[in-house]
């Protein structure tokens, strides 16, 4: 009976070590969607908080009562280095990082919030690029280029 209990004791301590090591890579960030907390660390450390400016705001071509959240809102933006500057969105369905570099923007990473899933993704580098999210109720669309001062601006439609 003693030899049954240290040979289960040794393969559950292997076990644990093994998964311990290769847990990392197992459960990194490029296997599952970035926390609001995790985008805000990498915005962070990408620039200083003290350089972040939103840009100006414009209006909808074709505002819509239904739909409020249809006009055109700046993501908040930071510098982030002489020709390129990101901002984070952030929406019911969703976050996303863009980044806008020499007149084109690239959605740099994107999360669901809790009860979404990405539907859609066109991450650029492009004029425009998108991200969808979707729930059982709902579906957010996040449209993003860059304002011609080099900021990432977009609409949100759900």
């Amino acid at each position: 009976m003693a030899g049954w209990l240290i040979a289960g004791s040794l393969a559950t301590a292997t076990g644990v070590a093994v998964i311990g090591l290769l847990g990392e890579s197992l459960t990194s960030s490029a296997h599952r969607p970035l926390s609001a907390a995790e985008i805000d660390e990498a915005l962070a450390a990408a620039t200083p908080a003290a350089a972040i400016h939103p840009t100006a705001v414009t209006a909808h071509p074709t505002p819509d009562a239904t739909h409020p959240t249809a006009a055109t809102r700046p993501a908040s933006a930071a510098p982030a280095g002489p020709s390129e500057r990101s901002g984070l969105i952030s929406t019911e369905g969703g976050t996303a990082i863009a980044r806008c570099e020499k007149g084109l923007v690239t959605l740099r990473t994107w999360s669901p919030a809790q009860g979404f899933q990405t539907k859609d993704v066109d991450r650029g580098s492009d004029r425009r690029v998108r991200v969808e999210f979707e729930s059982e109720e709902t579906e957010v669309k996040i449209e993003v280029w860059c304002s011609p001062s080099g900021f990432p601006v977009h609409t949100v439609d759900d």
